[in-house]
């Protein structure tokens, strides 16, 4: 007898839905998280839920040790980006993480205005 699937499908076993990883949650809608929004555990431990799935808890053992980015933690835990947020999300909520949104990027001071104060410094300087 053969196998009709093919030997790139994978077995009904390998495949999780992403909406059983999430247990059917979406994001909150003010709680975006950016891909290089940093990551790190709470510092009480004592926080941490006695019940954590599978991979609430991979991403809490990988934020353990420092801060890690929302694309990193992905990347490590091989779960689509999306799953990989409302997890955080879920976490964040709990207390069980800390979050550092990304430092916006600075606005590049006018080079008039600077050439200005270069050139009143010096007249005071004499």
């Amino acid at each position: 007898m053969t196998d009709s699937r093919s030997e790139s499908e994978p077995e009904a076993g390998e495949l999780v839905r992403p909406y059983v990883i999430t247990r059917g949650r979406t994001l909150p809608a003010g709680n975006e998280f950016s891909l290089i929004t940093l990551i790190t555990t709470a510092t009480d431990q004592r926080q941490r839920p006695r019940r954590l799935s599978p991979e609430e808890q991979q991403v809490l053992e990988m934020c353990s040790s420092g801060y890690l980015s929302v694309a990193e933690i992905a990347a490590h835990s091989q779960l689509p980006l999306g799953v990989v947020k409302v997890l955080l999300s879920s976490l964040a909520e709990g207390g069980y993480l800390v979050t550092r949104a990304p430092v916006p990027s600075a606005h590049l001071a006018d080079k008039n205005l600077l050439q200005e104060v270069l050139d009143g410094l010096r007249t005071l300087s004499g």
